[in-house]
């Protein structure tokens, strides 16, 4: 990367910064002043991936202190007790301490983590990240059993929901999260996020599909009545 690469990126967040202080703060000055004596209360943990792509505040309109979020290549949650660090302390501390309500694991179209998973050659120079994808393997296993005839962006896609759902059983296994599922003081749901589209599907357990989010409104607002 060139020294002038550099500096462009370092100017570009100082600017950032600028402008957050000098148009953002001085509007939510009173709000940022009150989650600083009250402290944070969100109330769901929203786990996605780092891809630059995804704004999970943006996403769900969410304000300071709304929401937890975890965000690792390609949204993987490890079993409890296979790789205990960063992500098993969030998931243990935005449910226990926190007392968050929800947790959402969130996948997205173009998954490079999910590609790297297709196409192991591609990560073989970064071992951390190819390491830190086995994570995801039973769900690449699970969509090579099933052994349809698909073409690439077809099995990408099947690979992008499936992995969401074992990050959802992964989740499970975490004692901070079985306990809570056991009271009935947490939900678990499975998105996708479209980024071209700016849509969101969410996994339906009952009919074992992911159904736009207009659906889920839609099946809210009945059971409300």
């Amino acid at each position: 990367m060139a020294r002038s690469d550099i500096d462009k990126s370092r100017q570009r967040l100082i600017a950032g910064v600028r402008r957050f202080q000098r148009n953002i703060y001085p509007r939510r000055k009173a709000r940022y002043r009150q989650l600083v004596r009250e402290g944070q209360k969100p109330h769901a943990l929203f786990i996605t991936c780092a891809d630059s792509r995804i704004d999970p505040e943006l996403i769900t309109q969410s304000g300071p202190g709304e929401i937890f979020v975890s965000r690792n290549i390609g949204n993987l949650v490890p079993a409890y007790g296979e790789m205990l660090g960063g992500v098993s302390a969030i998931v243990e501390y935005a449910i226990a301490a926190l007392g968050v309500s929800h947790v959402v694991v969130c996948g997205h179209t173009d998954c490079g983590a999910m590609i790297g998973l297709l196409h192991p050659e591609r990560v073989a120079k970064l071992p951390t990240v190819k390491s830190w994808l086995r994570n995801g393997e039973a769900a690449l296993a699970t969509v090579r059993k099933r052994g349809a005839a698909k073409g690439e962006r077809s099995v990408l896609e099947e690979l992008i929901e499936e992995n969401v759902l074992l990050q959802m059983r992964h989740l499970r296994t975490h004692p901070a999260v079985a306990g809570s599922l056991a009271q009935e003081t947490l939900a678990l749901s499975g998105w996708l996020y479209d980024i071209g589209r700016g849509t969101v599907r969410i996994y339906d357990e009952q009919q074992h599909a992911f159904r736009p989010v207009t659906s889920e409104l839609a099946a809210v607002s009945r059971a409300g009545r």
